[in-house]
């Protein structure tokens, strides 16, 4: 499972040929996880604080190009 960012309230990461739809990893620095769609940042499933999903939320909408390029690369393996 690559992690794609450390951030203060959690980690970002997405496992290679994962299911669709697109989406990724938010890893809670207490064990909590969630999955955040690509599109539309929704949750799909889990659960993690308020804090880490809004940090990792922020991230995401900085950082969509490399999201969505890391989700091609590691589906195509």
């Amino acid at each position: 499972m690559p992690v794609l960012a450390r951030l203060q309230f959690c980690l970002i990461a997405m496992y290679f040929d994962d299911h669709d739809p697109p989406h990724f990893h938010v890893l809670g620095h207490d064990g909590r996880e969630a999955e955040v769609a690509l599109s539309g940042l929704g949750l799909l499933k889990g659960e993690v604080d308020r804090r880490a999903m809004r940090e990792a939320t922020d991230w995401a909408r900085a950082n969509e190009t490399l999201l969505r390029d890391k989700w091609n690369d590691f589906s195509d393996r």
